[in-house]
């Protein structure tokens, strides 16, 4: 029960968390905003829906636990890019919450949703059927 509970808060508050920052990048895509850093050099359009992508629906269905090894892929890759090309020259302290978060999504991608999440129930539902 304390693994699940564990589970349910590192979901539910770095998911929300990150989905703040995301909200802000679904809202320029909305707003026609595609003026985006080109990090690994696909165009700032691509870029800006990835990152849309990963920081706010992906963030989302982690919180829901929706998913969630697979979820928490894309926000994981998003940070390491954030880590090691965007703020690659930075110090420490400009990349921590970005290695925060990877570290978050990472233990997410080995562990699961846990007991509190859609995944658990869908299991649950699947097993009653006959």
């Amino acid at each position: 029960m304390n693994r699940d509970l564990g589970l349910l808060i590192l979901r539910v508050s770095f998911g929300l968390l990150l989905a703040g920052h995301g909200l802000g990048k679904v809202q320029d895509l909305i707003a026609g905003k595609t003026d985006f850093a080109d990090p690994i050099g696909i165009g700032p359009l691509p870029s800006l829906i990835l990152a849309a992508f990963a920081e706010f629906l992906c963030a989302i269905a982690v919180v829901v636990g929706f998913k969630t090894r697979w979820a928490a892929i894309p926000p994981l890759v998003t940070m390491a890019v954030a880590v090691l090309i965007v703020h690659a020259n930075d110090d420490f302290g400009t990349k921590e919450l970005a290695v925060a978060y990877g570290c978050a999504f990472l233990a997410l991608v080995f562990t699961d949703g846990g007991a509190y999440s859609v995944d658990a129930m869908l299991l649950r539902k699947r097993r009653r059927r006959p």
